[in-house]
C-alpha cells in the first residue's frame, strides 16, 4: 500500500502554496490522502487563495483529477481561486484533452502564479 500523499504546504502573505512532493499520484489510497489533506484547507482552513504547485509531479491518474475538480468547485463555492503552476507538458495535454484546461487557471511558476494573487516577491 502507498504512503500517504505528501505535501508541503506554507504561505506566502494570504496565499496558502502547496507543493505536491510526490511524482506519482497514482495509487487510490495516495489519491484519497491528496483529496482529504486538499479540501481540509478549503473545507477546515477556509483557504481562499490556493496554488498548487506541481513541479514534482510526473504522473496524475484520472482519480487525481477528479480530486482537482471537486477542489475547484470547493474552492469556488468560498468565492476563492485555485491556481496549478508548473505543471509538466504532457500533464498539460491530459488537461487539454479531457477539456478541462478551461476550468482551471494555469502559471509557469510559482512566481507567476503568486501574481495571480498580487503578491510580488523580492
Amino acid at each position: 500500500m502507498a504512503a500517504a500523499a505528501r505535501l508541503l504546504i506554507h504561505s506566502i502573505r494570504d496565499v496558502t502554496v502547496v507543493n505536491i512532493e510526490d511524482a506519482s499520484i497514482l495509487d487510490l489510497a495516495q489519491v484519497e490522502s491528496l483529496g482529504q489533506q486538499l479540501y481540509e484547507l478549503v473545507e477546515d482552513r477556509n483557504c481562499r487563495k490556493l496554488i498548487l504547485d506541481f513541479t514534482k509531479v510526473r504522473f496524475l491518474s484520472s482519480s487525481a483529477l477528479g480530486v482537482l475538480v471537486n477542489l475547484q468547485r470547493k474552492t469556488s463555492e468560498i468565492k476563492g481561486t485555485l491556481v496549478i503552476c508548473a505543471l509538466r507538458s504532457e500533464l498539460m495535454k491530459v488537461f487539454e484533452i479531457t477539456k478541462l484546461k478551461k476550468l482551471f487557471t494555469f502559471c509557469d511558476d510559482e512566481t507567476a502564479a503568486l501574481a495571480v494573487f498580487n503578491v510580488v516577491i523580492g
